[in-house]
């Protein structure tokens, strides 16, 4: 498994692939296969996870595990302790409302902060404060719509933990591994599986490629071939008249209906040396019996019956 702390850099999109071009997370990491927990805003900065395990993945991002995450904010104004204290109850905003914060209001901007790409757009009549803001939800946009509420935008957001996690001294566009006792930990926290909780789908197994199988394949019908010549030439197998058993194409015909003994007249036609009337259908002198289709008699094998 990987686990990956990075530190995305402003106006990159959190994930590897982007139709319309823009900058992703492909370009500063090249660890295949790992995939963010959760999200970061593409106009958000700061940590991120990246992870092959699929379920620290899912539990990371459900709110219901309440895994902390502190953001940097800096808002245009100077909030009241009104305001403050509006975020640390909760406030109402577009996809509900949110349950309590811990918020601080920073003197100065967090040290060793660097530089954005982008400067902040600077108003001289307007000053700005920055705020410590730690939540445990994950909504739309949540920080920026929080700040907005209480008459406070927020003009630039920071994602500085999660958890016990930190940048450190992490550039923009930079990771770094996590250490075992960081998973450890991370895993603590989610450790128990919540009511009702799904478990992630697992790949299905794969077959396993057998560069072979077209030669074996092969070997098994030339085998079965084999064989079945082997029972047509002693005389086992099935014959070219497509009657089985082994019986020869006389012997199959004698006793059943439409099949001759060797050496016997065509169906219908008087054996040769015989004598007597040719039948000419329907009844003959006095026997009372319609000709037969099938086996030929023998004049002298049966005693005529008298007619009625």
């Amino acid at each position: 498994m990987r686990y990956l702390l990075v530190n995305k850099p402003f106006e990159v999109l959190p994930q590897f692939t982007d139709e319309a071009g823009r900058a992703t997370l492909k370009q500063f990491v090249q660890v295949p296969e790992v995939y963010p927990v959760g999200r970061l805003d593409y106009d958000s900065e700061g940590l991120m996870l990246l992870t092959d395990d699929k379920q620290l993945q899912h539990r990371l991002s459900e709110p219901r595990y309440k895994v902390p995450k502190t953001y940097w904010v800096q808002v245009e104004g100077e909030p009241t302790e009104e305001a403050l204290e509006q975020l640390r109850r909760g406030v109402q905003i577009k996809d509900g409302f949110t349950s309590p914060a811990d918020v601080e209001l920073l003197p100065e901007p967090p040290a060793g902060l660097w530089e954005r790409s982008k400067p902040v757009r600077f108003r001289a009549a307007i000053p700005t404060s920055w705020l410590a803001l730690t939540i445990s939800e994950g909504m739309n946009r949540q920080v920026r719509k929080m700040t907005a509420v209480v008459g406070f935008p927020t003009l630039r957001l920071v994602r500085a933990g999660i958890a016990s996690l930190t940048l450190g001294k992490l550039e923009p566009g930079q990771w770094r591994e996590l250490t075992s006792a960081e998973v450890q930990e991370l895993k603590s926290l989610t450790a128990a599986a919540l009511p009702g909780e799904i478990a992630p789908a697992r790949k299905k197994p794969t077959v396993k490629y057998d560069p072979n199988y077209e030669q074996k394949v092969a070997a098994e019908k030339a085998a079965r071939a084999r064989r079945a010549a082997e029972r047509a030439a002693s005389g086992r197998g099935p014959k070219s008249g497509g009657r089985s058993g082994g019986r020869s194409a006389a012997a199959s015909g004698s006793g059943r209906p439409g099949g001759s003994p060797a050496g016997s007249a065509p169906r219908g036609s008087k054996p040769a040396g015989s004598t007597g009337t040719p039948r000419t259908g329907g009844k003959t002198g006095g026997t009372g019996r319609p000709a037969s289709s099938g086996r030929p008699s023998s004049p002298a094998s049966r005693t005529p019956r008298k007619g009625k």
